[in-house]
């Protein structure tokens, strides 16, 4: 282990010589600037950084011709500021990823991520990821080419993404998966196909973020022959999902490519989701839609129907005036109308549930105390069921009634790294 050290010392020290990474003592461990070789300059401060150690970049554009990934643990990345320190990837030609983390307790801070071929800024399989501060974006606006993620943590525990802004993404801009413990806050996501996803995760706060210009803002979803499902126990509160009207530019055969131009929110076969305190306006086809997954699948543990969604104390403005004229969005439209209703549920249910009994009054849909005060109806079921099986006698169903009640508030999340909680990270 001693000699292992040394080699290490060493290795750091020519590094710091031939490369020109600074050890600069107290406030960072590296110092790295943009310039000649500034890819293997920084890559060798990712491989060569002890655990506890930061890394700090100069303000600057560093140009990168491929992937960096960090595989140590306790490591801190920190930039500049978003705009200030840049790392560009136009002319990427190797790697999928702009930076890969696999490593536990990572803080990545104050830095953007641009025009990368792939994700942006993914962390896989870790426990711990702090995301505060960054920017990812492609540059050249919305385009089916653009890589598919930008924030990405996935089948991680202790997620934090904090101020985070999100930009062109092909997929997701922020997007969460097949995680637990998860806090995404005071972030924005625009000209993404799906702007902000938690999808088959557990135990997420999502709240204070603002999301407008994408296909679609919001989405929860669950979705078959994944490790991880049953996605669960997630909040979204104090959020604005507004003027969104992006045409969908998601590459062909992508499941966000079912998503409506202008969709404020879609909540798809997850249980125990509790919308409130948030602001829905101006989005083409519709506020929000809650939904089964409908496609076939043959995974005999995965559960399509939506459960104990909770909706409740949100303004609606006017919106679902224009609604998108694919598949799904001329659906929505005949069923229902224009303007589409705020709050759209498909009406599917296994077929025993539909034709018998209705879905269990334990897991049906509540929704009260919303102010509604575009125009538009305040709930429709779409009853899709009928609409395609026997559409001659198909009737939307507006009343709202059945649905007038309350389920217990879900409790707070929280998120810990290094042993501190998510407001003493950002801070």
């Amino acid at each position: 282990m001693k000699i292992q050290k040394s080699m290490k010392i060493i290795l750091v020290m020519l590094v710091s010589f031939t490369f020109g990474v600074s050890n600069v003592g107290a406030a960072s461990d590296f110092f790295i600037s943009p310039g000649a070789d500034a890819q293997e300059r920084l890559q060798e401060a990712l491989i060569m950084a002890e655990p506890g150690q930061t890394i700090e970049l100069a303000s600057g554009i560093f140009r990168l011709t491929d992937g960096l990934s960090l595989d140590v643990e306790n490591v801190t990345v920190i930039g500049q500021g978003m705009d200030s320190t840049i790392l560009s990837f136009k002319g990427q030609q190797g790697g999928s990823e702009g930076l890969l983390v696999t490593s536990d307790q990572v803080v990545l801070k104050d830095f953007a991520v641009e025009d990368t071929k792939g994700d942006a800024i993914k962390a896989k399989g870790v426990d711990g990821i702090a995301m505060i501060r960054l920017r990812t974006e492609w540059t050249d606006g919305p385009k089916p080419t653009n890589g598919a993620y930008g924030l990405y943590p996935v089948q991680s525990t202790n997620v934090l993404i904090d101020g985070a802004v999100a930009i062109g993404a092909s997929d997701a801009g922020i997007y969460v998966g097949q995680s637990d413990r998860i806090i995404v806050r005071n972030s924005r996501a625009e000209f993404n196909v799906a702007g902000l996803e938690i999808e088959n995760s557990y135990n997420a706060d999502v709240y204070d973020n603002i999301v407008t210009r994408n296909t679609g803002g919001l989405l929860v979803f669950d979705l078959p022959n994944l490790p991880q499902q049953g996605g669960h126990n997630v909040r979204f509160f104090r959020n604005k999902s507004f003027r969104n009207d992006t045409d969908n530019f998601a590459p062909e055969g992508n499941i966000v490519g079912i998503v409506p131009r202008g969709t404020g929110m879609i909540i798809m076969a997850n249980e125990n989701v509790e919308v409130f305190e948030n602001e829905f306006y101006e989005n083409d086809t519709m506020n929000i839609v809650v939904a089964s997954y409908v496609d076939d699948f043959e995974d005999d543990t995965y559960k399509p129907t939506p459960k104990k969604i909770h909706i409740h104390h949100n303004r609606f403005g006017p919106s679902g005036t224009n609604p998108d004229t694919g598949e799904f969005g001329t659906i929505i439209r005949d069923t229902v109308g224009t303007p589409v209703p705020d709050i759209v549920w498909d009406g599917v249910l296994p077929l025993l549930q539909y034709i018998f009994f209705g879905q269990d009054e334990e897991d049906s849909l509540a929704i009260h105390d919303n102010e509604h005060t575009g125009g538009s109806r305040p709930f429709a079921n779409a009853d899709l069921i009928m609409h395609v099986l026997a559409p001659i006698f198909h009737s939307a169903d507006f009343d709202m009634s059945a649905y007038a009640k309350s389920y217990p508030s879900l409790p707070e999340v929280k998120v810990e790294i290094r042993g501190r909680s998510a407001d003493e990270l950002v801070n």
